[in-house]
């Protein structure tokens, strides 16, 4: 709800900076319809490292809701490859497949192998393998979680990928980045004035967001490995809600030089900008379609807040949202099949559209929920909403099953946005 809280804002200074911070915990309430159940063994010599892989995976797993996780490290021997499993052993936990590794000092690095058994069959199922160094090995358990993941459902795994959202402690706003499950938190920017609405790249490269350091909100540009960055929109009045095309060269922005609120398309280096929507007072929070065919957005002009979709030409403009008096913040799924929103609810609460259907299902029962944004696999959904007087980050699966709470150590938590699987 983009749409509430911009024009409290409208009533400097910038750091960039690389500054890591406390980590977050995450707490998880429900399960899928069904758990798999896994045996994990210690990966030969990981506690040799700084970061151990076997815990890294379990939580991913366990995070899902979609794993029941077995500890294996009681078997004698443990085994560390594929020969040294014992069945019998194995089978008598409960679990249908094991996951078993060992890592090996390498030139410059470490070599990390890994499979995956199928203890009925006794099939190998995945046999992987790369090298990496100490400071890797958190990327790498993530790595092999998301392979288990696809190999057991069907689904690419997301557990490799990162998360942007915006940090206020007191009077300072802090841009951070960590890993999905929260841990590598950094702020890649800290300000005086406040940073709103990161978006990321579809290459996970470039975060688009909006900075009020020249006492106006602003669009930026952040590249990520240089911290180079650079004003996508400055023009007359304010400008704010960026959206990347699916080709990442151009970003939906919205403006009001006209005297309302219209959605504008720019070129990433703010070049060549174009007029796409027309009518109402306000017009806001673009989200383009996966396949860059149309543009989602809210707007007023049918005399409340509601969802519309238009082709990303600007043309054929059309409801989408008929379900109550207040539905807002769309953003679609990676296969283009649902859309996510928050909707007015006894509450402001996240949902979900099957587009083709029209059906909506709530999946939170919060009311104050903010800014939902599908995880790469679309099957989680991260958003903002409020814990202890403060905003805080969570999770939902796109059944409404699965819920967990990313808790900070302090501050305001708010306007996340899920980025693509690092490669």
């Amino acid at each position: 709800m983009l749409w509430r809280k911009f024009f409290k804002l409208l009533t400097a200074s910038v750091l960039l900076s690389g500054v890591a911070h406390a980590d977050m915990t995450i707490d998880v309430v429900g399960v899928g319809a069904s758990q798999y159940p896994i045996a994990i063994a210690p990966f030969q010599n990981e506690n040799q490292q700084k970061q151990a892989l076997t815990p890294v995976i379990s939580d991913d797993l366990t995070r899902s809701g979609l794993f029941k996780v077995i500890g294996a490290g009681d078997l004698s021997p443990v085994p560390f490859a594929p020969e040294q499993v014992n069945y019998t052993s194995a089978l008598a936990k409960g679990a249908q497949t094991m996951a078993i590794g060992r890592v090996t000092p390498d030139a410059g690095g470490f070599n990390v192998q890994f499979w995956l058994i199928d203890l009925a069959s006794k099939k190998t199922l995945i046999t992987w393998e790369r090298k990496a160094t100490a400071g890797q090995m958190r990327r790498v358990a993530h790595q092999i979680a998301d392979l288990i993941y696809q190999q057991i459902t069907g689904q690419p795994g997301a557990f490799n990928s990162r998360i942007a959202y915006v940090l206020k402690q007191g009077a300072r706003f802090e841009l951070q980045v960590s890993d999905a499950d929260g841990f590598g938190s950094q702020a890649i920017l800290v300000s005086k004035q406040p940073v709103m609405s990161p978006k990321w790249s579809p290459d996970g490269g470039k975060l688009a967001y909006v900075s009020f350091e020249d006492q106006k909100p602003v669009v930026y540009v952040h590249e990520l490995a240089s911290g180079r960055r650079w004003k996508a929109a400055g023009f007359k009045g304010s400008n704010y809600a960026p959206a990347w095309s699916p080709n990442g060269r151009e970003l939906a922005v919205v403006l009001t030089q006209s005297g309302s609120s219209q959605i504008y398309l720019v070129n990433t280096d703010g070049s060549d900008l174009r007029q796409l929507s027309r009518g109402g007072e306000i017009n806001t929070e673009p989200a383009f379609s996966p396949d860059g065919r149309f543009i989602y957005f809210t707007s007023d002009r049918g005399g409340s807040p509601q969802i519309y979709r238009m082709n990303s030409n600007g043309s054929n403009t059309e409801r989408v949202t008929f379900q109550g008096g207040y539905n807002s913040s769309a953003k679609l799924s990676p296969d283009g099949k649902n859309m996510t929103f928050i909707t007015r609810d006894g509450g402001y609460r996240a949902a979900i559209m099957d587009l083709s259907s029209r059906q909506v299902l709530t999946l939170t029962d919060s009311g104050s929920d903010d800014s939902p944004s599908f995880s790469p696999n679309g099957q989680m959904i991260l958003y903002e909403t409020k814990a202890g007087g403060r905003g805080v980050l969570a999770a939902v699966s796109s059944d409404g099953r699965v819920k967990q709470r990313l808790r900070a150590q302090a501050g305001d938590v708010r306007q996340p946005a899920w980025g693509p699987v690092l490669r």
